[in-house]
């Protein structure tokens, strides 16, 4: 897997995939930016949501859970000195569907937490990961 990262101008840049998408990254305008795009941190939290969302919802799939939405949370903090990493994450997910168990919702997030979720593991080697979910009973609101 492979991804460029081309400067625009000032401090925004555009990010390839070798999937072929692109995004625009760009910083606040207290840093030179004109926010025209996700901060690079922000799409780090973004790439673990993905991550672990994609997760659950194939475990829930196959376990059979009637699964009609998902919401992610992500929120992180970051340490106050450079290099300003994340020291704490969590988690929080919104699962919404049809009578779903919340033993087989459970299971399906600490399995991608612990095991199955790439971004959550590295991003966890450095900073303290919580995870927690709550089941919602019918559709998400629109």
């Amino acid at each position: 897997m492979q991804v460029k990262v081309k400067w625009l101008d000032q401090v925004a840049f555009v990010g390839e995939t070798d999937s072929g998408h692109a995004v625009v990254m760009d910083g606040a305008p207290d840093a030179g930016g004109r926010n025209l795009g996700a901060r690079p941190m922000e799409m780090l939290l973004l790439g673990m949501g993905g991550c672990t969302s994609f997760d659950v919802i194939a475990m829930l799939k196959k376990a059979r859970q009637q699964v009609l939405d998902c919401e992610v949370t992500v929120e992180g903090a970051r340490a106050e000195t450079v290099p300003k990493v994340f020291t704490d994450i969590h988690v929080h997910f919104r699962v919404y569907g049809h009578e779903l168990s919340e033993k087989q919702v459970g299971r399906a997030v600490g399995l991608s937490a612990e095991k199955y979720c790439s971004a959550s593991l590295m991003l966890g080697a450095s900073s303290k990961v919580t995870h927690d979910f709550e089941i919602i009973e019918g559709p998400a609101p629109r």
